[in-house]
C-alpha cells in the first residue's frame, strides 16, 4: 500500500546553514549539522514527521545507526525504540531520485534481521511503504501509515 505522506509540509521547520561552499541541516536526533544531501534532507524531513506529526519520542529515536552486515559496515537511516529500548521501528530513506525496488525493501529487510523491529517503512518521499512484520510467521502486512507509538 502505498503511502501518500506529505513530508515537504516540514521544510520550513528545517536548520539549514551554509558555509559559501556547502550546505548543512541541524539533525535534532544527532543534535548536530550534516552536510545536506537528497537523501538527509529527506532523512531530516521523516525525522520531523516522526517527531511533530506522529508525536514520536525524540529520546527514543536514532539515525544513522552503523552495524555489521557480512563483515561490512552499513547505516541504518532511522530506528524507533520503544519503551524497553528493543528496536521497534527501522526507516530506510532513499534520495527521491532513487526508485523503490526489491533491493530497496531487501536492503532494509537485511537491516532488520539485526534489530527485529516489528514495523519496517521505506520511503524516497514519493513514495513510502510501511509495514507490520510478523517475525515468527516471516510475514508482513502493510500499513496505512506510520504505526502509532
Amino acid at each position: 500500500m502505498l503511502l501518500q505522506l506529505d513530508f515537504l509540509q516540514f521544510e520550513p521547520a528545517l536548520r539549514l546553514q551554509t558555509d559559501g561552499v556547502s550546505r548543512w541541516v541541524f539533525d535534532p536526533i544527532r543534535r548536530k549539522y550534516v552536510a545536506l544531501t537528497p537523501e538527509e534532507l529527506l532523512r531530516q524531513l521523516v525525522l520531523l514527521y516522526l517527531l511533530e506529526a506522529k508525536k514520536y519520542p525524540a529520546q527514543r529515536i536514532r539515525s544513522e545507526i552503523g552495524l555489521t552486515i557480512n563483515q561490512r559496515q552499513k547505516r541504518c537511516d532511522i530506528a524507533v525504540f520503544d519503551g524497553k529500548l528493543a528496536p521497534w521501528l527501522i526507516v530506510e530513506c532513499k534520495s527521491p531520485k532513487v526508485p523503490l525496488t526489491q533491493a530497496s525493501f531487501e536492503q532494509a529487510a537485511r537491516y532488520n534481521l539485526q534489530f527485529q523491529a516489528p514495523f519496517l517503512a521505506v520511503t524516497n518521499g514519493l513514495a513510502t511503504f510501511s509495514c507490520a512484520l510478523d517475525l515468527a510467521a516471516g510475514s508482513f502486512s502493510f500499513l496505512p501509515d506510520f504505526p502509532e507509538y
